[in-house]
């Protein structure tokens, strides 16, 4: 008789799933999370313009580098101007280093991602830094920033290199 009373009391059964609560407590939690995340990931558009901006500094130097190199082989590292030719581009050179108008070009960097600005520019915009006449500044070439450039110094004699100054390609200077 006792099998009979134990078998006439149904078991429950074991809960399964989450409860509505449980995922709306869940769901509330992950909008506060992407609430908070997406403003820090919604705008990467200045770490891309630094990123950008840092590969053309790159490419600046290197390109300094190999016709200065190319300069003394030839004998020429001394000559205030001659031409060269580099990856079939026509290069003019000053003093062992690529010119102001030929530095974009040496560095194989393209007009359509790049604007190169030859100085002198005695007044900023909001898209053009101040410039000497031995300046030029290498921006990118969509919503460029007057304090996001890479500024190359052209080489002014055999005893003053040339230079690249990327001290203003900051996260807060392209936004």
């Amino acid at each position: 008789m006792n099998k009979h009373v134990r078998n006439a009391i149904p078991q429950r059964a074991a809960q399964s799933g989450f409860t509505l609560i449980e995922l709306i407590v869940v769901i509330v939690i992950l909008g506060i999370l992407a609430a908070t995340a997406l403003p820090k990931f919604s705008d990467l558009s200045g770490d891309a313009r630094v990123a950008s901006l840092s590969a053309a500094g790159g490419a600046v130097k290197s390109a300094m580098a190999i016709s200065h190199g190319e300069a003394l082989m030839k004998g020429q590292a001394s000559s205030a101007t001659y031409s060269t030719t580099m990856e079939g581009t026509a290069v003019s050179m000053a003093f062992g280093y690529p010119d102001a108008t030929s530095i974009a070009a040496a560095a194989g960097l393209s007009s359509q991602d790049y604007v190169a600005t030859v100085g002198p520019v005695a007044t900023a915009t909001a898209t053009t830094p101040v410039l000497t006449a031995t300046q030029v500044a290498i921006q990118p070439a969509q919503s460029p920033k007057a304090g996001c450039a890479v500024i190359y110094n052209v080489a002014t004699s055999a005893t003053v290199p040339a230079t690249v100054s990327t001290s203003t390609v900051t996260a807060a200077n392209c936004k």
